[in-house]
């Protein structure tokens, strides 16, 4: 006998609450589903169901075996909608929510890749710095960066990005290098409005966590403008790698303090549940992977 069928048909009964709707949704005959049944309790040796001419109950063997029932079927029907979906040409519309600034410099290049493999995918692009609600706002996928994605979504790591405080060598060469994180409340600092931590940098240095407690000169919501006041000579910013890598790299923004570490945080795409993921959001997901897992910054 199937076990996996004797396993269904249990489910089915105990869901219908009789075996006449059972083997209507199952479409077997009464008497096939009573036999299932049946041989399942002879098999195991117990009885699972309480039978009376009024209504069927579980016994407390019958309660535990449901439960694990309907948890290894759920993980077949998983099993069997992944498998599908990976075979499954992606199409349709893709809404996707990412971040301002890495959604320009970072994602933008790759949707044209993107479309070129999949050009039955329409694609719906926002970009915000806002932390969105992809259910609420019909989102399919959000690019998320934070120390950890959020709890009540899936997630895929896609990189990662080093947070680093840095200026211009002429800011530096007017106003002096700071030593220490304390020094910062004595400069010009440009403040990203959206860090979690508002004025107040969380470093961890040599002798463990330090915080050091800005002034800013200047507040703003957009990391580019955080930039290009550094690049101006305005002050000190913090500001992660994927934005100021090229800046670093020909000298124009100078890291500082690098012994005092901020944050390193991961680049996510998130989405709402892992059950019946559709083909265009698993393509979306793997390209992006593909793409950013060899990129350092």
């Amino acid at each position: 006998m199937d076990r996996f069928l004797e396993m269904q048909t249990f489910s089915a009964v105990v869901d219908a609450g009789s075996f006449v709707k059972a083997a209507e949704a199952l479409g077997l005959s009464k008497a096939a589903v009573s036999r299932y049944v049946g041989e399942l309790e002879a098999r195991l040796g117990v009885r699972l169901l309480q039978r009376t001419t009024r209504r069927l109950s579980l016994t407390e063997e019958g309660q535990v075996f449901y439960a694990r029932s309907k948890e290894l079927l759920a993980g077949v029907e998983e099993a069997e909608m992944e498998a599908t979906s990976r075979s499954a040409a992606a199409s349709g519309l893709l809404r996707i929510n990412a971040p301002v600034t890495f959604g320009n410099l970072h994602l933008a290049p790759l949707w044209g890749v993107f479309r070129s493999q999949h050009p039955q995918v329409a694609l719906d692009i926002t970009l915000s710095d806002r932390v969105v609600d992809l259910v609420e706002e019909g989102y399919d996928v959000a690019i998320r960066i934070a120390t950890l994605p959020s709890s009540t979504l899936v997630s895929k790591r896609l990189a990662s990005t080093r947070i680093v405080l840095c200026a211009s060598p002429a800011y530096l060469a007017a106003h002096g290098t700071p030593q220490h994180p304390a020094d910062l409340a004595a400069h010009a600092v440009i403040a990203y409005r959206y860090w979690a931590s508002k004025d107040e940098w969380h470093f961890d240095g040599p002798d463990g966590p330090v915080t050091a407690k800005t002034r800013p000169c200047m507040h703003t919501n957009s990391g580019d403008t955080c930039r290009a006041a550094a690049l101006a000579h305005q002050g000190i910013i913090l500001q992660p790698t994927f934005l100021v890598a090229g800046d670093l790299a020909a000298s124009t923004l100078v890291e500082l303090m690098p012994q005092y570490r901020s944050l390193t945080m991961g680049i996510y795409a998130v989405y709402p549940t892992r059950k019946h993921v559709s083909p265009k959001v698993r393509a979306l997901v793997d390209f992006l992977a593909g793409k950013l897992a060899a990129v350092a910054w």
